[in-house]
C-alpha cells in the first residue's frame, strides 16, 4: 500500500488493522523523504523514480502472493511505474482516487490547477520540498517536489491478465479524479467502485475501502 503526498504508511494504518483481521498479509509503505524522523538528506530530495525503485525493491525481495499493489493519489503514479516493471508479481493494481498515467505523464500534468498552485506556492521556501498542506494529520511531512513533477517511463506491456480497480472517492472540490472515473467506467478492463467521503477515503471511512479491498479477486481467480 502506497500513500499519497506528504503522508507515510500511517495512513493506512485502519485500513490495514482490517485487512489483517481477514487474513491478508500487509505491507504500507513509507515513501523516501517522508520519514517521520525527516529525510536523510534534505538537500537531495528523492524524486519519482527513487519511490518507484523503493517499492519495487520490496517486491522483489518478497515472498508472498498473490500480490495487490494499492496506490493512494500521487502513489498512483508510483504503482504504475512499478507493475510496469513486475507485472508477473502481481494480480491486482488498486487505484485509490489516485492518478493513472500512461508514458509521459506526471502529478504535475494529471492533476487540476488547485493542486499545482498548491505545489508551487507550497515549493517557495527552498524549491525543493512541498510545504505540508494545512489540515493534515501532525504525522505529515514535507512532500518533494521532484516527484511531483518527474514524468513516469513506462516501456514495457503489462500482463492483460492484471487485474485493474479504481476507488473513487467521489466529487470533491478541486478533485482532479471525477473525469478519470467517468472515463474508466467505460472501459471493461477496469472495476470502479465509489466511496463518496473524499480524497482521503482511508482515513475517513477505512473499513468501507478495507471490504472493498478484502472482496477483488486475483486476475488469476485464487484468493
Amino acid at each position: 500500500m502506497v500513500p499519497g503526498g506528504w503522508q507515510g504508511g500511517w495512513a493506512f494504518d485502519s485500513v490495514s488493522a482490517e485487512l489483517r483481521r481477514s487474513g491478508h498479509h500487509v505491507e504500507a509503505v513509507t515513501l523516501s523523504g517522508l520519514e517521520l524522523d525527516g529525510p536523510a538528506d534534505v538537500d537531495r530530495p528523492p524524486n519519482l523514480d527513487t519511490h518507484i525503485d523503493q517499492v519495487a525493491e520490496i517486491i522483489d525481495s518478497s515472498d508472498e502472493g498473490p500480490l495487490a499493489l494499492c496506490g493512494h493519489s500521487y502513489g498512483g503514479m508510483v504503482i504504475a511505474g512499478v507493475a510496469d516493471r513486475l507485472s508477473d508479481r502481481l494480480d491486482e493494481l488498486v487505484f485509490i482516487d489516485a492518478y493513472v498515467p500512461d508514458d509521459g505523464d506526471s502529478c504535475w500534468s494529471l492533476t487540476s490547477d488547485r493542486f499545482r498552485e498548491l505545489f508551487m506556492t507550497g515549493a517557495r521556501a527552498d524549491g525543493r520540498w512541498v510545504a505540508v498542506p494545512g489540515g493534515l494529520d501532525p504525522r505529515a511531512r514535507p512532500h518533494p517536489l521532484a516527484s511531483f513533477v518527474q514524468s513516469v517511463r513506462l516501456g514495457g506491456n503489462p500482463r492483460h491478465s492484471l487485474g485493474r480497480t479504481f476507488i473513487s472517492g467521489g466529487a470533491w472540490p478541486g478533485s482532479p479524479f471525477v473525469t478519470l472515473a467517468e472515463r474508466l467506467r467505460d472501459d471493461s478492463r477496469w472495476r470502479v467502485h465509489e466511496i463518496a467521503v473524499g480524497h482521503n477515503i482511508a482515513r475517513r471511512d477505512p473499513f468501507s475501502l478495507a471490504a472493498v479491498l478484502d472482496a477483488l479477486s486475483p486476475a488469476s481467480g485464487s484468493r
